[in-house]
C-alpha cells in the first residue's frame, strides 16, 4: 500500500496529560464522499459503497489516527462495515529538492440489508502535522438511502421452479461425434487390413488354403541346395526339414508333433499307415537332426544328400487328396 511508503499512519503518540484539542485545532470539512461500487441509478439492498474523505496537501511525515469502527459503525447496525479503512495517495506535490505533500483518500466499504434512509456517522481523523501539534479534522456526514426492488403485488403470481430448458439437438452438435466415430472406424479397418496383410506375407500357404502336403513340398524345395551342408549351416538345414515334417504330420494325422519330442512323435506314428521302412528311415532322420541341433554333431555328406529326398518321399507317400489316401498308403 503506497500510503505506508509515504506516511507514518495508524500510531499516534499522545503526550501524557495533554488534551489534543488544547494543542491543536478543530477543523470542520465537507470534503467527504459516498461512491457506489455498482453502476446503478439507486442503491439497492446489499449494494456496496465507499464512504470516506479526502485529505489535501498532507505534509511528509505527518501522522494520522482514523476512527475505530471494529465494534460498531452506527446505531442499530442497519449499515455495516464490509471492509475497514484503506488509505491511498491520489497526488504528490512538490519538487525533488523541496518537501513533498500528498493528497490522500481514506475510505471504508459499507452495505445495508434494510430499506430506508440513513444518516451516516460523521468521519473524523486526528492529524499530527508537527511534534506535539494535533489537529482534529471532522467531515460532514452524508445520507444513504437504500431501496428494494419494487414488486407489483396486483399482477405478481408465485410460480413453481422451472425445470431446465431442453433445446433440440442440432446437426452441428452431432457432427463432431459422427466425425470421431468415422475416424475410429477407419482406423480399426486400417489396422485390420495391416494385420491381414502381415499374416498373408508371413504364412502364404494359410491364405491360399492349399493342402498340407503341397505346403510341405514347397518348404522342402528350399533346402535342396547343398549350400546348407556346411557345418555352420547344418543346424538351420535340419531344423527346417524336421519342422516342416512336424507341421505336415500335425495336419495329416492330427498328432501335435510341433510340441512333441522325436520319441513321442514316432510312438504316435506307429499306429498310422506309414510303411515300416519309411517309418524307420524317417525316425533316423529326426534323430540325426536332434544330434545336429542339440549335441553339436555334424552329419556326413551322404546323410545330408539323403535328408530332403527322404522327407519328400515321406510326404508323397502319406498325403491325402479330398480326404482319401493316395496309392502309396492305406488307413
Amino acid at each position: 500500500m503506497r500510503m505506508r511508503k509515504l506516511l507514518n499512519i495508524i500510531a499516534l503518540i499522545l503526550m501524557s496529560g495533554v488534551s489534543a484539542l488544547a494543542q491543536g485545532r478543530l477543523v470542520q470539512s465537507e470534503d467527504s464522499f459516498l461512491e457506489k461500487l455498482q453502476e446503478r441509478d439507486s442503491v439497492l439492498i446489499g449494494d456496496q459503497l465507499r464512504y470516506g474523505f479526502h485529505l489535501k496537501s498532507v505534509p511528509s511525515g505527518a501522522g494520522l489516527m482514523l476512527p475505530d469502527f471494529s465494534k460498531s459503525f452506527m446505531k442499530g447496525d442497519s449499515v455495516e462495515i464490509v471492509r475497514s479503512w484503506v488509505s491511498d495517495t491520489s497526488a504528490v506535490h512538490g519538487s525533488k529538492k523541496a518537501p513533498k505533500a500528498y493528497d490522500i483518500d481514506c475510505s471504508v466499504i459499507i452495505t445495508s440489508f434494510e430499506e430506508g434512509k440513513y444518516l451516516l456517522p460523521p468521519l473524523s481523523v486526528i492529524e499530527e502535522t508537527s511534534p506535539g501539534v494535533l489537529d482534529t479534522l471532522v467531515f460532514k456526514p452524508l445520507e444513504l438511502e437504500v431501496f428494494t426492488i419494487p414488486v407489483d403485488t396486483a399482477t405478481y403470481k408465485i410460480h413453481d421452479i422451472k425445470g431446465q430448458i431442453k433445446y433440440p439437438v442440432t446437426f452441428s452438435e452431432i457432427l463432431p461425434y459422427l466425425v470421431a466415430v468415422l475416424l475410429v472406424t477407419l482406423l480399426a479397418l486400417l489396422i485390420r487390413a495391416l494385420v491381414i496383410a502381415r499374416r498373408r506375407k508371413a504364412s502364404p500357404e494359410e491364405v491360399s488354403n492349399e493342402p498340407p502336403y503341397l505346403v510341405a513340398l514347397r518348404k522342402l524345395e528350399k533346402y535342396r541346395s547343398d549350400k546348407y551342408w556346411a557345418k555352420d549351416k547344418q543346424k538351420v538345414f535340419y531344423s527346417g526339414i524336421t519342422d516342416t515334417l512336424r507341421e505336415y504330420i500335425d495336419a495329416r494325422y492330427g498328432i501335435d508333433a510341433p510340441e512333441m519330442t522325436t520319441a513321442e512323435i514316432f510312438d504316435s506314428l506307429g499306429h498310422t499307415d506309414v510303411p515300416a521302412d519309411l517309418f524307420v528311415q524317417t525316425k533316423e532322420l529326426f534323430e540325426t537332426a536332434d544330434m545336429v541341433k542339440f549335441a553339436k554333431a555334424f552329419a556326413s555328406d551322404e546323410e545330408n544328400a539323403a535328408a530332403v529326398p527322404l522327407a519328400v518321399r515321406f510326404v508323397t507317400t502319406t498325403y491325402q487328396v479330398d480326404g482319401k489316401d493316395n496309392e502309396g498308403g492305406t488307413e
